[in-house]
């Protein structure tokens, strides 16, 4: 186990695509054998040790290199019960040492051009660009905040490479007309309702398309997973095209599990030229929840922050990754997922302040089953000053049978149902009346959810049981402004 880092190393070193020059080829060995038995360095060429309390992140078996996932726990990684989870360590140890604010910052994904190769040159290159005695004479003379003003000079420069330049500050997304009909009646301080359809898992759309119809009256936008649980089915993008064609607004879910950079951006460009103006950026469940024979489960391209920073500066500054000018940008409305109850409260806010600061406009949340348990979150994000910066829509399912509640409960990540709402479904199973009670449930939360200071708006999650949304929304009292019942046309 590395001395320094609370696990043990996920995968061995990271070798260079490249020939090195002798010289950089030794200093990378010198390197993994100083940093790999202290830190568990796998060589990924762009160190981030300062920023993470010194606890090498690159050990997360996702390869999140911004913070935790939706399964983060306090007992073990989800996707490797045998060992902890490597971003609860970081946020445990960076909040003790009271620099959890150096969490916020966006940090960039590999370059495979530096990876396998050493950075301490980096550093050196940057020593004597900023002036060796200038640099020395502050570390050993100066006071503190100088010092460390400096040093940070020194290894944000190398950490951030120009074509990134991540930092740790809010983004007013930049002013526009709304994207979306879903922006626009958020901006204009509606209720709003959003919820899901779940794609085929064949080429018949039939039941997908019938289904958009039934839901379509009664929410603004409707989502489309992309492949959850790690399992194929129709594409998010196919589903929300076809809904563009029926009158309905999607938002389209893109998982960072499937995608590169390059995918990513030529992606969402011809989701824009599709009609689609809702995006919905996840880091995606782990291959470890497909079914066999399961794919890479190692580190992904990008992660869901970075996927969101991406899409920021295409949609606000009309540049590409790699710096070239988009002449007609991408008007999308950027959303990400939020886990009241992934973890602790204070570690899920400031993971959702990241999310904000790298271009979230809104959050649907992982399914609440606890409304007085949110409100510790909602007071987290409010303490951090950003309850007010982003549009936050709460997910709710009905539940149908007390199975799938004990499922949610035992195997969801991120999701926890008290035990008296489990007991109350066991009663109601008893009695053969499971459903109903799961549809009670769920607009008794309502109810005491909607008036709390910070939420917008539901997302509801019917899990296949599309039918309810309709009597939800209405016996919940939020029906859309303007709603018009749509007749079913006689066959």
């Amino acid at each position: 186990m590395p001395g320094f880092t609370p696990g043990r190393r996920w995968q061995p070193r990271y070798y260079p695509f490249k020939k090195e020059p002798l010289g950089r080829w030794m200093m990378a060995n010198v390197e993994y054998a100083i940093k790999g038995p202290m830190f568990g360095c796998r060589m990924c060429g762009n160190c981030m040790l300062q920023e993470t309390a010194f606890i090498c992140p690159m050990e997360c078996p996702k390869g999140e290199r911004n913070g935790p996932c939706g399964g983060s726990t306090a007992e073990h990684c989800y996707v490797d019960e045998t060992r902890p989870c490597i971003w609860y360590k970081i946020y445990e140890r960076s909040f003790a040492m009271g620099r959890e604010e150096h969490l916020l910052e966006v940090l960039p994904p590999l370059d495979y051009d530096k990876v396998g190769t050493e950075t301490w040159g980096d550093v050196i290159g940057q020593v004597r660009k900023m002036g060796v005695g200038k640099v020395a004479g502050s570390l050993l003379f100066k006071p503190a905040k100088e010092r460390y003003e400096v040093w940070d000079e020194i290894f944000r420069t190398v950490r951030e490479p120009d074509w990134w330049k991540g930092d740790d500050t809010f983004h007013e997304p930049k002013l526009h007309e709304p994207a979306s009909q879903l922006e626009k009646r958020l901006r204009d301080g509606e209720f709003v309702v959003t919820a899901e359809v779940a794609p085929p898992i064949s080429c018949k759309i039939d039941k997908m398309c019938k289904n958009v119809e039934l839901v379509k009256p009664y929410v603004t936008a409707i989502n489309f997973t992309d492949s959850p649980s790690a399992t194929p089915r129709t594409a998010s993008w196919a589903c929300s095209a076809i809904a563009v064609q029926q009158g309905a607004e999607p938002v389209m879910q893109i998982a960072a599990r499937d995608r590169t950079r390059v995918g990513l951006q030529s992606e969402v460009m011809g989701a824009f030229d599709l009609g689609i103006r809702n995006i919905l950026c996840i880091s995606g469940d782990s291959m470890k929840m497909a079914p066999a024979p399961r794919g890479r489960m190692e580190v992904l391209d990008l992660d869901s922050i970075q996927m969101l920073w991406i899409l920021r500066k295409m949609h606000d500054e009309g540049r590409y990754l790699d710096g070239r000018e988009i002449k007609t940008p991408p008007q999308i409305f950027l959303g990400a997922a939020a886990s009241p109850f992934a973890s602790e409260p204070k570690y899920q806010a400031l993971r959702e302040h990241k999310k904000l600061n790298a271009g979230a406009q809104f959050f649907q949340t992982n399914l609440v089953f606890d409304a007085e348990k949110l409100d510790i979150w909602l007071s987290e994000l409010d303490k951090r000053g950003i309850l007010d910066k982003v549009y936050i829509l709460i997910g709710i399912t009905p539940l149908k049978t007390v199975k799938m509640a004990k499922y949610m409960n035992n195997e969801v990540p991120g999701v926890f149902i008290p035990d008296a709402l489990i007991k109350r479904m066991e009663d109601a199973d008893a009695k053969g009346n499971a459903q109903e009670e799961g549809v009670q449930i769920a607009l008794e939360l309502m109810d005491k959810i909607k008036t709390k200071h910070g939420v917008n708006g539901f997302h509801i999650m019917a899990v296949g049981w599309e039918e309810i949304v309709p009597r939800i929304v209405t016996e919940a009292d939020i029906l859309p402004r303007g709603f018009v019942k749509t007749e079913k046309v006689p066959a």
